[in-house]
């Protein structure tokens, strides 16, 4: 089945560029001029992937994003400008799953749709496994296989990214990883990120998993390194 992209900016010669590389690979592609076309179109297409610019006319990005993630886990890369690392932190907060800065490279950017996709194609296949084993501590259990996330028997709502560092820290438990080491790990080989990127989503994680995010019990800080899985204790 053809993967469905969804592309969202004002400018017309972004928007050109980028719906001919990802044609090229075979997507298909629906393009958005502005927030309420790109909500509009997320509503009737339901794509696979958002690639959401920050700054456009009638609705911004970041509302956007929020209304995305309000209703579903479609994955987004956020286009932000050349050196606002304000704008990065802000999509990332919003649940972006990846950004670019402008400008970018088109092939850069196929890479990180490529990235995405396969992550979720994993997914499907194994959603289905009905024998799949429990990550459990305390209240906090962790389906590998279906990727479901409850706390207290609720289920957490989290994006893929999220979902994919929380399961790599549970399967560590006490192990200590730099944020160097997380990033390398849990980003794809061809993304070109830096640590701010593990830092809002470990925040954004602990805002969904934790008690008391600033006394967090799962996912603690190592001061001076990075982070480590403290959950062995919270049975």
């Amino acid at each position: 089945m053809v993967a469905t992209i969804l592309v969202a900016d004002d400018e017309r010669n972004i928007t050109d560029v980028c719906k001919r590389y990802l044609e090229l690979e075979g997507y298909r592609v629906v393009v958005a001029d502005d927030g309420q076309e790109a909500l509009d179109l997320w509503r009737s297409e339901n794509p696979d992937v958002v690639i959401l610019d920050l700054m456009m006319p009638k609705i911004d990005g970041w509302k956007v994003c929020e209304e995305i993630r309000t209703n579903q886990d479609t994955p987004v890369i956020m286009l932000t400008a050349l050196g606002e690392e304000r704008d990065r932190i802000m999509g990332l907060t919003m649940g972006a799953d990846d950004y670019l800065v402008k400008p970018f490279s088109p092939r850069e950017l196929v890479l990180r749709v490529k990235a995405i996709l396969r992550r979720t194609n994993r997914m499907s296949r194994t959603g289905s496994d009905t024998s799949e084993d429990v990550i459990r501590f305390g209240e906090l259990e962790i389906y590998p296989a279906s990727r479901i996330v409850r706390i207290s028997g609720s289920d957490v709502e989290l994006t893929l990214k999220e979902f994919d560092l929380l399961q790599y820290l549970a399967q560590h438990p006490e192990q200590v990883f730099s944020r160097n080491q997380l990033l390398n790990q849990l980003w794809d080989i061809d993304y070109f990120g830096d640590t701010t990127t593990v830092t809002v989503h470990i925040r954004r994680l602990r805002e969904k998993v934790e008690d008391n995010p600033s006394q967090p019990k799962y996912i603690r800080t190592v001061w001076g390194i990075g982070y480590k899985f403290g959950g062995r204790d919270a049975t």
